[in-house]
């Protein structure tokens, strides 16, 4: 199931905002421990290049991204922190610099059913000043397919 909404206001200006929300038939400690591992991401992530760890400091992870956007053939780069928190289950990451004007998110995993429910919020901004509203409209596209093809891929990963 995917819910998407539209332009937030927050206090910066205006943002998109996607969430998503899948049940993985598999026991939230094996999904999480999946997720947490995100260097290994490129292995079964098409769109994921590498993940090079800069930083780790007990729930704190930062690492370089390189990401494919197959559509425009392009490569998008940025230093993100990831905060995990075990007790919780759930992950808070926020870009430290890199392509995206902004990008934040909150994933949250929780038993249900005998599995795990997997939920994503990701908060992004990028811009491209000479292309305006259509490529945003391409550009939230391409988030909403990436978000669901984590999904897809955590499911796989969790059936191994």
């Amino acid at each position: 199931m995917r819910r998407l909404l539209g332009p937030v206001r927050d206090k910066l200006g205006i943002m998109p905002t996607v969430e998503t929300s899948v049940w993985i038939d598999a026991p939230l400690e094996t999904v999480y421990a999946i997720a947490k591992d995100s260097e290994k991401y490129p292995e079964y992530m098409k769109e994921v290049q590498s993940v090079t760890a800069v930083e780790r400091d007990g729930g704190r992870f930062v690492a370089d991204w390189v990401g494919i956007v197959p559509t425009f053939g392009l490569k998008v780069r940025w230093r993100q922190e990831e905060l995990w928190d075990d007790a919780q289950h759930l992950s808070n990451f926020r870009q430290l610099s890199g392509d995206y004007d902004r990008l934040e998110g909150t994933w949250t995993f929780a038993e249900e059913n005998g599995g795990t429910r997997f939920n994503q919020r990701l908060d992004y901004e990028y811009n491209v000043p000479t292309l305006g509203a259509l490529i945003k409209k391409v550009i939230h596209t391409i988030v909403v397919k990436n978000l669901e093809a984590i999904n897809v891929a955590f499911q796989e990963q969790a059936k191994r």
